[in-house]
């Protein structure tokens, strides 16, 4: 074990693509969450794990906040509004939009309700012009002027980044190691073997399709030879949406095996033999049955 002495719970909280997951991955400094260009990639809660000097970070990646409209979506806004509590800050990630939209003001309102410390991080400021990053602080600082720090960043350029964790240190408490050393998250291997599978769905599969599907492991075991043998069904919500999974002749399903295989083995440090499967599990979503039998479950 290191030389900590002090630990810092920290909720990532935002809308829906505003780069969370991007971010918590950047300050980890590897892959702990997967990401895309499309709304809602993440669904749990996900901690990455950062030591730096006489402090352990633990930042909780969360779904980003919206309007449910499923079982699912409500299993994911419980999981945003959970994370606000008994943790020693709340780090407010938005784009540089002079405007301060509901998602924004619901999570204002529910940290100021916890009454813990908050900063705002301005994220994707290498997409726009020094001076429009002015009106976007004042918006913010109009809706509530309880921030801790407001502090410019980009996830994707990391700037910015080390005058963050300089801020975090502030909110760091005497405490015990939470995690071991070398560990940088807490999602087990199968949980991250199956995300990755889903994350290759977002890149390859267009519009609805990819948001309606769920990924099971029914086999995770290691050969003699270091092998590890791994078998997935990926449920989606229509017959239709299977055939466009499968694609001509298994192509789609093969391509994306064969990115998700790559991943997997790039995480595991080992080769992977994975055998993909497609079903139907109509409307799985609205049914919190099936949402809780898929791993979505507090």
């Amino acid at each position: 074990m290191s030389d900590i002495t002090k630990t810092a719970m920290v909720t990532v909280c935002g809308r829906p693509n505003v780069g969370k997951s991007s971010l918590t991955n950047a300050l980890v400094g590897e892959k702990v969450a997967i990401v895309s260009n499309k709304a809602q990639t993440t669904r749990n809660r996900i901690c990455g794990v950062v030591n730096r000097g006489d402090t352990q970070f633990v930042l909780m990646d969360t779904p980003g906040l919206h309007k449910p409209k499923s079982a699912l979506g409500d299993y994911m806004v419980k999981v945003v509004t959970a994370s606000l509590s008994d943790v020693d800050a709340a780090l407010l990630l938005v784009e540089p939009i002079a405007h301060v939209g509901a998602p924004e003001l619901a999570l204002i309102r529910r940290i100021r309700e916890e009454k813990i410390p908050c900063l705002l991080c301005i994220n994707k400021i290498d997409t726009v012009e020094p001076a429009e990053l002015l009106p976007v602080i004042a918006a913010y600082h109009e809706a509530w002027d309880g921030f801790e720090a407001i502090l410019p960043i980009s996830a994707h350029s990391a700037d910015g980044l080390e005058e963050l964790m300089a801020e975090l240190q502030k909110f760091a408490a005497p405490g015990p190691q939470l995690f071991p050393d070398g560990e940088t998250s807490d999602q087990p291997e199968r949980q991250v073997i199956g995300e990755i599978l889903r994350e290759k769905m977002l890149l390859c599969l267009d519009k609805e399709i990819p948001h309606g599907t769920a990924v099971e492991i029914t086999r995770f075991s290691e050969r003699d030879s270091g092998v590890v043998d791994v078998d997935a069904t990926i449920y989606c919500e229509k017959a239709s949406h299977k055939g466009i999974i499968i694609g001509k002749q298994g192509a789609m399903l093969k391509r994306i095996s064969s990115l998700a295989r790559h991943d997997m083995e790039k995480f595991m440090g080992t080769k992977i033999y994975l055998e993909t499967w497609v079903k139907v599990k109509e409307n799985w979503r609205e049914n919190a049955g099936l949402v809780r039998t898929f791993g979505y479950d507090e």
